[in-house]
């Protein structure tokens, strides 16, 4: 359905604001510890309100994905965000779907297509005319971060899809939250401790990631997960670089030229060529606990 698109489409735009919030509100060279204060606040707080813990095997599963999507994921987005213009750890990050698609054939049996490869291409070509400036420095450190980010939330995604969740949609999401927080805290103290002096400003910041840019980006991106075939739901993280270049010249007056709205175009044509395309049997494998049965149910 349209409509479950739409809703799943609102977590990678709220994630869009997160290269703004990170540069402009944030203290400087602190990524575990916007990582951390994004997930375990955030996943605590699902797991008062849901009062639901894990069972049987989804201990594991939950400390994995939330390792994944968590822990791995978030710092690596933020160094990639501290070390890199934006255009270019967008444009790195863009490479996701082409890497979902890889890992869909390898964990779900989902045969990718030409329509798909060709989306995917066009979505990093599409990115690079939207926010890359020929005057950007490489950090190679940077581009690793967002290379690895890239794939790591691909692997997520994908083991999200395989395995059915045995919860409602908050209450998984608070799992993953959690476990990616709790991993992250003793590694957030030994390298980066204690900051000397946090601003209301940082506060603020740091409370808009975790309500916002995790509790309900993460829920509608999780029950997106459940909802719709792997390789639709990740051509919608291509949404975020459009938000955070709209955020820049809305924020911070950052020119739109002619060139960058062929970008947004380009963007959007291959979003919706992926979310229009193959609806045959080997498009939408569901599999349950790695064998292939019917699709799980919205729980959230």
């Amino acid at each position: 359905m349209l409509s479950n698109r739409v809703v799943t489409a609102l977590g990678p735009a709220i994630w869009g604001t997160t290269y703004f919030v990170t540069t402009e509100h944030l203290p400087p060279d602190r990524p575990l510890l916007a990582a951390l204060l994004r997930s375990l606040p955030a996943g605590l707080l699902l797991l008062a309100v849901t009062r639901r813990l894990p069972v049987g095997i989804w201990w594991w599963r939950s400390l994995l994905l939330g390792a994944l999507n968590m822990a791995a994921f978030l710092p690596l987005l933020y160094v990639a965000a501290y070390r890199l213009p934006g255009g270019v750890a967008a444009t790195v990050g863009a490479v996701q779907p082409l890497v979902v698609a890889g890992f869909a054939a390898l964990f779900l049996g989902q045969r990718s297509t030409a329509r798909v490869a060709l989306a995917g291409v066009a979505g990093v070509a599409g990115v690079s005319l939207l926010v890359l400036r020929a005057n950007a420095a490489l950090d190679w450190l940077g581009v690793a971060a967002a290379l690895g980010g890239a794939v790591v939330m691909a692997l997520g995604t994908v083991l999200g899809k395989r395995w059915t969740p045995p919860a409602p949609v908050l209450a998984t999401t608070g799992w993953q939250l959690a476990a990616g927080g709790v991993l992250l805290l003793p590694v957030t103290l030994a390298v980066e401790g204690v900051p000397p002096r946090v601003t209301g400003e940082n506060v603020a910041g740091y409370a808009y990631l975790a309500l916002v840019g995790a509790v309900l980006a993460y829920a509608l991106w999780f029950r997106g997960i459940r909802l719709l075939p792997a390789t639709e739901v990740t051509f919608l993280t291509l949404l975020s670089p459009v938000v955070a270049a709209a955020v820049g010249w809305l924020a911070l007056d950052q020119e739109l030229t002619a060139a960058q709205l062929v970008g947004a175009a380009v963007v959007l044509a291959a979003l919706v060529a992926a979310q229009t395309g193959g609806r045959g049997g080997g498009a939408d494998h569901r599999v349950r606990d790695g064998r292939r049965g019917s699709a799980p149910a919205a729980t959230g």
